[in-house]
Order: structure tokens, then C-alpha cells, then sequence
């Protein structure tokens, strides 16, 4: 079945959202908070310049990876779309089996 361009061009430039090590950072780092994070927060735990941890969310939230609310002058962010982590770990599981030299699980399909 093929896929209409219009599609393929959208999951590309998702790829390309998740090429950022920064921004999976970010994003596992969201996927186990309990609530929603402020900025603040974020730059601290994980080490990063607020600018750096700003910007990328900024990306992630335009591609709807990652939705903010704005209380007084804090952003606070939650993760969006859960799907997107499965697919993460799915790239996750597959660069292990790579570093450890194990094959694949066989391909089902």
C-alpha cells in the first residue's frame, strides 16, 4: 500500500524533530514526571542552559510532541503524545541489540 507523500514528508520531518539528543532527553525525562514540569525545573534536573532546554521544547511543541500552559510568568510542559515514546523505544531497543551485537527479534510480517 503506498502512502501518499503528503504523509511520508510529515513522519520525516518528525525524524528529524528526534534526531536531537536534547530533545529525547526532554522527552524521557517528561514521559516519567507525574504532572506537568516548569522550565525551571527541567534545566535543573537535567543539567541544561535554560536556553538550550527552551528552544528544543519549543520544537517539540510544534510538532506537538509536547503541549505547554502558561501560569503568570512559568511554562509548564507535559509530554503530548505518548505514541511518540514508543517509537523511541523501539529505536532504543534497536541501537542495544546493535552495541551488543544480538540479532533482531524475527520480523512477524
Amino acid at each position: 500500500m503506498e502512502q501518499p507523500d503528503v504523509l511520508i514528508n510529515e513522519a520525516a520531518k518528525i525524524y528529524k524533530v528526534l534526531s536531537n539528543s536534547t530533545r529525547i532527553k526532554i522527552l524521557y525525562y517528561l514521559r516519567h514526571q507525574t504532572d506537568e514540569v516548569d522550565v525551571k525545573t527541567i534545566v535543573n534536573d537535567l543539567g541544561l542552559a535554560q536556553p538550550v532546554v527552551s528552544k528544543q521544547l519549543g520544537i517539540l511543541r510544534r510538532y506537538q510532541l509536547v503541549c505547554s500552559r502558561r501560569s503568570g510568568t512559568r511554562v509548564f510542559y507535559i509530554l503530548d503524545d505518548p505514541h511518540i515514546m514508543e517509537l523511541t523505544d523501539d529505536m532504543i531497543a534497536h541501537v542495544k541489540h546493535e552495541i551488543k551485537g544480538e540479532p533482531h527479534p524475527k520480523n512477524l510480517y
